[in-house]
């Protein structure tokens, strides 16, 4: 296979992995990347969607103990059994919403410009909710979300459907203006991508079937490699970094960046590929 196409692979690998898990739009970035790079084709998209794979293959191994503890005690724990049941509520909106509009959304959304307002948009949304005092939270542990809760983050997750949105930004900022704890709404959100990113590999993975072939697998083994090591390191560092810090730092980011591609299309400084 191409050299120059295995380290594309690997770009787009580290920035799923850095980013999928940080408020600032994993999808975004790697549309953005894609386009700099030239790797937007209909096979990159379906790349783009199967690495995540990788990605969330990071956040088991972080959260193994939970993962197994919930496992080991479903058929005679109600904690573990309203937890998962709770995971699988929230995963379930974007699941419908996914399949009645995911087409129309990847026809007419996915563009750099598009990226570029929303992470202007989700920024404001962010320092809105870090001014609201942590005190105000009334669930501190994803053990003690409501299904209602679960519920709600679920909604809010469908708007990561628009990309430059960020599904993790949607779930954790979501839910802190919800009412969960910042710890809390981090978790969940984590708990959440498991189902909500492998449902999304596999089902693109199959609905594009007979674009790939054998020849693909160093293309996809690459990107899932760089985003699992990447990933592995972007959540190990975020759950250290919540414990004192906010997600402020993330929206103003957001907010530069959003400029700087906005500038360069309207400019024409870059030529941005939809």
């Amino acid at each position: 296979m191409d050299t120059v196409l295995l380290v594309k692979a690997a770009i787009m690998g580290i920035v799923e992995g850095l980013t999928e898990f940080l408020p600032i739009s994993s999808t975004g970035h790697l549309i953005l990347a894609g386009s700099l790079l030239g790797f937007s084709d209909a096979k990159a998209k379906v790349f783009d969607i199967a690495i995540q794979t990788g990605a969330i293959l990071a956040v088991i191994i972080v959260y193994w103990q939970k993962i197994h503890s919930t496992v080991v005690a479903l058929p005679s724990s109600r904690q573990a059994q309203r937890f998962a049941l709770n995971v699988l509520i929230a995963f379930f909106p974007a699941v419908i919403l996914g399949l009645l509009f995911g087409k129309a959304i990847k026809e007419h959304l996915f563009t750099p410009q598009v990226v570029a307002s929303t992470f202007i948009l989700g920024a404001f949304v962010i320092l809105w909710a870090e001014r609201r005092p942590q005190s105000a939270a009334r669930v501190h542990s994803v053990d003690d979300m409501t299904a209602l809760d679960a519920l709600k983050v679920g909604l809010v997750q469908c708007l990561a459907m628009i990309p430059g949105t960020s599904r993790s930004g949607a779930t954790i900022i979501g839910g802190m203006l919800l009412g969960l704890s910042r710890k809390a709404a981090t978790d969940f959100s984590f708990f959440l991508a498991i189902p909500t990113l492998i449902g999304a590999g596999v089902y693109s993975l199959y609905k594009e079937r007979a674009l790939l072939s054998t020849a693909d697998i160093p293309l996809f083994a690459v990107g899932l490699f760089f985003s699992f090591i990447s990933a592995w390191v972007c959540v190990r560092w975020l759950l250290r970094y919540i414990s004192s810090h906010s997600f402020v730092p993330f929206a103003w980011y957001r907010i530069v960046f959003g400029l700087i591609v906005l500038a360069t299309w309207w400019t024409g400084a870059v030529v941005w590929q939809d």
